[in-house]
């Protein structure tokens, strides 16, 4: 390990990032360093502002993708290099709002009965019931699944927050069929190959992309829209933004509010002033259209 990757995780650690942080930012920074075959010591602003635009238009990466790598190398350059120039050399992109992508209950229905192997079915089953992100479905343990409270405890959500949230009553039954099945002693959904470690991300991503691919869905599945099923199919049913806010673990519920727009009932429901004008007919019925 070099001096200066070494002095980057401590000052990570000093922070209380979280691990998935720790290990994004690293990464971004390998990457950086690979490009130019120097150490970021090396290296300066004409380097981070070429970079970046290198990820812009070569690799066409998402605007989200470069604002990750902007905060990667601030923190080697200003945190850990202790160096002042960032902000003033390097701008920050505007962050582009899109709406949240998601499932219909169809879809969902149809990649749930397409799925025979049960553990498969029941990380599924999970991802929708509870909303959960990857990292924390992931590191579920057995012993998070309350079903004296009814609820599953996310011991560690975004910004390294915890909360509890419902645990689905037919959900549980389903947990139960499957851990007499398979038996998991910590992590729910326990690495079949690295005996005491959790499943990886990888191997997620992989069942929700085979479960559309059985269902036909053509376009992209990845956990991450069984979340906004979750939230989008909630807003249906009525539920109120504020019990979607807490149950997802948004810090700002302007963030929960982007599902508004992705909510058919909501949409349907609203009702166009336009339909509450009280209009005279522009001719009568049967008369030839008058000409213009």
């Amino acid at each position: 390990m070099t001096p200066l990757r070494s002095r980057m995780l401590e000052e990570l650690q000093l922070r209380n990032l979280s691990e998935i942080t720790a290990q994004t930012y690293v990464s971004s920074v390998e990457r950086y360093a690979r490009y130019f075959n120097k150490s970021p010591q090396k290296l300066g602003a004409e380097h981070v502002r070429e970079y970046l635009l290198h990820l812009m238009n070569d690799n066409k990466a998402m605007p989200s993708t470069v604002l990750v790598n902007r905060a990667a190398l601030r923190f080697v350059y200003v945190c850990t290099l202790k160096q002042k120039w960032f902000d003033e050399y390097i701008p920050h992109p505007k962050r582009i709002r899109t709406l949240p992508g998601t499932l219909s209950a169809e879809e969902v229905t149809r990649m749930l009965d397409g799925t025979q192997n049960r553990k498969h079915w029941t990380i599924l089953a999970t991802f929708y019931a509870t909303a959960l992100r990857i990292s924390e479905l992931q590191h579920l343990k057995v012993n998070d699944i309350d079903s004296k409270r009814m609820v599953v405890h996310v011991r560690e959500g975004k910004g390294r927050i915890p909360r509890d949230i419902a645990l689905s009553p037919a959900l549980l039954e389903h947990l139960r069929s499957y851990v007499r099945q398979y038996r998991p002693k910590d992590w729910l959904f326990p690495s079949p190959d690295k005996v005491g470690s959790a499943l990886e991300e990888r191997s997620l991503r992989y069942v929700c992309r085979q479960a559309a691919k059985r269902a036909g869905i053509k376009r992209r599945v990845h956990p991450h829209l069984f979340r906004h099923a979750c939230a989008t199919h909630m807003l249906d049913a009525g539920a109120d933004l504020r019990t979607i806010q807490v149950m997802l673990g948004h810090a700002d519920i302007s963030t929960t509010a982007r599902y508004l727009q992705v909510s058919i009932q909501r949409l349907q429901a609203v009702r166009s002033p336009f339909d509450a004008l009280q209009l005279k007919p522009i001719h009568k019925p049967g008369d030839p259209e008058p000409q213009s």
